[in-house]
C-alpha cells in the first residue's frame, strides 16, 4: 500500500476510508457498486477489477447526467402536452435540477476514487484528472423554456 500524504478532498466520498488504510479498496469497491444498478453485480469482471468497476460507475453516471439533462432541457415544453399541471412541471424541475447537482458530486467523488485505485495499482501517488463529460465546478443551472 501506498498511504497519500494529504487527505483526499471534500469530494472524497465518506463511505470510502482513504487510500493506503487497511481495507480501504474494499470500501471503494462496495461503494462504486452501489453506485451501479444491480444487475451489474453479477458480472464478475467489473467486480474483481476495481479499476473497471470505476470505469464503468463513470460512464454509467455520464449517461445519467445527460438523462437528468435533457429532462430539465424538456419540461417545460413537453410535460404540459402530456397533461401534467403546472406545479408539477415545476416540482420536476426542481427534482431534475437536485438530481443534477447530486450526479455531479458523486462523479467526483468516483473520479478521486478511480485515480487512487489506478495510482494503488500503478504504485504511484494519486493524481487528479479530469473527467470527460462531467463538471468539475459547481455549474448553475439553466432553466427550461
Amino acid at each position: 500500500m501506498h498511504p497519500i500524504s494529504s487527505v483526499p478532498g471534500p469530494d472524497w466520498p465518506c463511505q470510502v476510508r482513504t487510500p493506503g488504510s487497511r481495507d480501504w479498496e474494499r470500501t471503494a469497491a462496495r461503494w462504486l457498486r452501489d453506485l451501479l444498478p444491480a444487475r451489474y453485480a453479477g458480472y464478475a469482471t467489473l467486480t474483481r477489477h476495481h479499476v473497471l468497476l470505476a470505469r464503468h460507475v463513470q460512464l454509467q453516471l455520464q449517461h445519467e447526467m445527460r438523462a437528468v439533462r435533457v429532462g430539465l432541457q424538456t419540461a417545460r415544453a413537453e410535460l404540459p402536452t402530456l397533461g401534467v399541471a403546472e406545479a408539477v412541471i415545476e416540482n420536476t424541475i426542481r427534482l431534475y435540477a437536485a438530481e443534477l447537482e447530486q450526479l455531479n458530486r458523486l462523479a467526483r467523488g468516483v473520479r478521486l476514487v478511480s485515480d487512487a485505485l489506478v495510482a494503488e495499482a500503478a504504485g504511484q501517488p494519486a493524481r487528479r484528472r479530469p473527467l470527460p463529460g462531467v463538471a468539475h465546478t459547481a455549474q448553475p443551472v439553466r432553466r427550461a423554456s
